[in-house]
Order: C-alpha cells, then sequence, then structure tokens
C-alpha cells in the first residue's frame, strides 16, 4: 500500500509539475501576443545584464589564466631542456661545472615554484569566484518562472472578478493562489534584489587581487632568475677567459696550385696581402742578416718594423726602383753599409698585429677613421633605425664612434662594406651593431 502510495503521490507531482509548464506557457504566449501584461522589473534587468557580463568576463578570464599557465609549464619544459642540454656540452674538466649544474637546479625549482604559487593565488581564486554563478544564475531563472506564475495567477483572480457569473468559491480559491505566488516571487526577488549588486561591484577587488598576484609573483620570479642568469654569465666569462688564449693559428693563404680548403678562415684584406699570425711574425723576427746580403735575393717582409719606417720605404720606393739592381751593385761594392737601411724601408709596419705594408692604398679607399674588419657569424636583425641589418657573412668596416661616450658595452659603429663600396656615404649606411654576432677579420 506504501508503494501505490508513494507512486500516487509521484504521479501526483507530475502531473503537478505539468500543469504549470502549461500555464506557464500560455501565460508566456498571451504576454508576446500582448493579450496580457507582463510585470516589468527594469532595475533587476540591467543587474541581469551585469550579472550576464560578469560571468562573461570572468569566464574569458579564466579561460586565458588557464592558458597563461599552461604556456609556463611549455617554457619551464623547453628552459629544462636547454639547461639539460648545457649541463651536456659542458666538459668535466672545464672550471665551474659544479656551479652550471646547482645554476640548473635552482632554475627548475624556480619555475616549478612560480608555477604552482600562480595555481594557488590566480587559479584557485579564480575558480572559487567562479563557483558562485552558477547558483545564483539557477535562482534568476527560478524567479522568472515564479513571476510568470505570479501574473498567471494574478490574470485569472482578475478574470473572475470581472466574470458576468461570479462564483466567490473560485475567486476565493484564485485570490488565495494568487497570494501564495506573490509572496514566492517577492522572496526570491527581493533576495536577488540584494545579492546582484553586491556581486556586481565585488569584481573591481576580485581583479585587482588577482592580477596583483600575478604581478607580483613575476616580479619576484624575474628577479630571482636574473640572479641565476648573471651567474650563469660570470661562469661562462670565467670559462671563456681560460680558453680565450687557445685561439688556432691562421695558416697561410693556399697558392694558386693548391686547392683551397673550404674552412671559416677570416677574409683575407683587400689588397691581398696575408693576415699575419703569430708564427709568422716570430719567423719573421729569426731571419739572420747573412739570408739578405746575396744580391738580388727578395726582401721578406716583417710585420714587427715600425710604421716610420714602412713610410720611409714607401717614399723612397721610387728612388730605389730608378737605380735598379747597378745601383744596389755599386752600394754592395763599395762595402756600403746602406744595405740594412734598405732592409728597413721595404719592411711594412705593424699596428696590433695588423700588416700595414701597402695599407696606404688600402686606408684610401675605407670610411675616415677606419679601425679594422669585422665578418658577422649570424644574422641579427635590427631593432632600431641606428641599428645595421646584418645576415652571416657579411663584411662590416668597423670606424670610431662620433662621441665615444655614446659607444654602449658590447656595440660597435660601421658600415658595410658593400654599402661603402657602394655608395661611399656614412651618412646613410653606417649604424651600430652588437660586437658578439661577428668575428674580426682584418
Amino acid at each position: 500500500m506504501a508503494e501505490l502510495g508513494s507512486k500516487g503521490v509521484t504521479a501526483g507531482k507530475i502531473a503537478s509539475n505539468v500543469q504549470k509548464k502549461l500555464t506557464r506557457a500560455q501565460e508566456k504566449v498571451l504576454q508576446k501576443l500582448g493579450k496580457a501584461d507582463e510585470t516589468k522589473d527594469e532595475q533587476f534587468e540591467q543587474c541581469v545584464q551585469n550579472f550576464n557580463k560578469q560571468l562573461s568576463e570572468g569566464t574569458r578570464l579564466q579561460k586565458d589564466l588557464r592558458t597563461y599557465l599552461a604556456s609556463v609549464k611549455a617554457m619551464h619544459e623547453a628552459s629544462k631542456k636547454l639547461t639539460e642540454c648545457l649541463q651536456e656540452v659542458y666538459e668535466p674538466d672545464w672550471p665551474g661545472r659544479d656551479d652550471t649544474n646547482k645554476i640548473a637546479e635552482n632554475n627548475d625549482l624556480l619555475w616549478t615554484d612560480f608555477h604552482q604559487k600562480l595555481v594557488d593565488q590566480a587559479l584557485l581564486t579564480m575558480d572559487t569566484y567562479l563557483g558562485q554563478f552558477p547558483d545564483i544564475k539557477s535562482r534568476i531563472a527560478k524567479r522568472g518562472r515564479k513571476l510568470v506564475d505570479y501574473d498567471s495567477a494574478r490574470h485569472h483572480f482578475e478574470a473572475l472578478q470581472t466574470a458576468k457569473k461570479k462564483d466567490e468559491t473560485k475567486i476565493a480559491k484564485a485570490e488565495e493562489e494568487l497570494v501564495k505566488a506573490q509572496k514566492v516571487f517577492e522572496e526570491m526577488n527581493v533576495d536577488l534584489q540584494e545579492e546582484l549588486p553586491s556581486l556586481w561591484n565585488s569584481r573591481v577587488g576580485f581583479y585587482v587581487n588577482t592580477f596583483q598576484s600575478i604581478a607580483g609573483l613575476e616580479e619576484n620570479f624575474h628577479k630571482e632568475m636574473s640572479k641565476l642568469n648573471q651567474n650563469l654569465h660570470d661562469v661562462l666569462l670565467g670559462l671563456d677567459k681560460q680558453y680565450s688564449g687557445n685561439a688556432l693559428p691562421v695558416k697561410a693563404q693556399p697558392s694558386d696550385s693548391t686547392p683551397a680548403k673550404a674552412n671559416k678562415s677570416p677574409s683575407p684584406p683587400p689588397d691581398g696581402s696575408p693576415i699575419t699570425s703569430p708564427e709568422t711574425k716570430t719567423a719573421n723576427h729569426e731571419l739572420e742578416p747573412s739570408t739578405l746580403e746575396a744580391p738580388g735575393a727578395s726582401i721578406p717582409k716583417s710585420p714587427s718594423q715600425p710604421a716610420e719606417a714602412a713610410r720611409a720605404g714607401a717614399e723612397a720606393a721610387g728612388s730605389e726602383a730608378a737605380a735598379g739592381a747597378e745601383a744596389s751593385k755599386t752600394e754592395a761594392d763599395s762595402g756600403s753599409s746602406s744595405l740594412p737601411a734598405v732592409v728597413v724601408e721595404t719592411f711594412p709596419a705593424t699596428v696590433n698585429g695588423t700588416v700595414e705594408g701597402g695599407a696606404s692604398s688600402e686606408r684610401a679607399d675605407m670610411p675616415p677613421g677606419f679601425l679594422f674588419k669585422v665578418q658577422a657569424m649570424h644574422d641579427y636583425t635590427a631593432t632600431d633605425t641606428d641599428e645595421l641589418q646584418l645576415k652571416a657573412g657579411d663584411v662590416v668596416l668597423v670606424i670610431p664612434f662620433e662621441n665615444p661616450e655614446e659607444q654602449d658595452e658590447g656595440w660597435l659603429m660601421g658600415v658595410k662594406e658593400s654599402d661603402w663600396i657602394q655608395h661611399k656615404e656614412l651618412d646613410q649606411c653606417r649604424g651600430v651593431f652588437p660586437e658578439n654576432f661577428t668575428e674580426r677579420v682584418q
């Protein structure tokens, strides 16, 4: 019997709900057709619009925050792989290996801590904030249904009152249903009228706290990461200083009969003179005078002679050529000591290890103040109008800054050799570029 009673109650509940839905549907149709008036509350409708906007903004913020966290995690993985690569290539006997391992470990911990704090202080707070919207949204929808019930009960009661044949029993029952529907609606309406404006105003404090947390976490993260990067920079600088003196010697240029090797040797100067290496300098210093005493012997060029001797040799070149071999023989027969002077005059000078012999003709074609040449080892994309755009292999003629105080550490002023050859104009062609993207070739 109890089971039948239970089924009967359930069936009655279902029937009641079906009847309510039919009544609401009829009421909505009459309202849309203009045959029944609808209770309006413009202030509440504005609150509902604000609620929907707030929900949309919060949902978007939550989505973008999750995307940001996914990007942080991806950056963590990429940074981890990069430091692992450094650990693999950093050979055991290099100084600072233990430091690089410690830096890599701290780098990993810093990324992990940053991601976790973003989750705790931003994402979880975001989830809590949005967690209150579904319930309020459901209550707003329910209030709308109760408003339709109230309007329907009101119209039914008014229809019975204006009927020609009045039934007091039906009127009393309709009035009772109207009062009940009005009470249910007003209770829900009052609660929402208080909650929706409060929820709308809470968005300001929530946005402030959320973005302040993210900004603070980012600031601390980048500050600590900057320290790690500085430590890594110092370690690598120490490694560079220890091994910078072990540069590979530049070999002599191959002759026409010897095929050139495909290697990354520095480009020779435009006049074809070989680049001076430590080996050739030593060889020239060790030449014995006896090797120069034979008549007609070619006099090797020594990059160790002073620049003054080179200029004197250039001035005497015309007269020496006119005198020819006969003048040389006469001087030798007379026991003159001018041979060493001839040797000195024909020796090229060096400046900072660079052969200056014949440089007068070369420097005449160079921009004013030309210092040396470099070659781009990597592409460099200019980020400002005063910078040079470089491609790997470009040769740049380095010149001094007009105002030395404007030179930043690690930057050089220059003009690409191709631009200089074509335009011979500094104002339009020169620019600054990072020194570590290039390699000195002359």
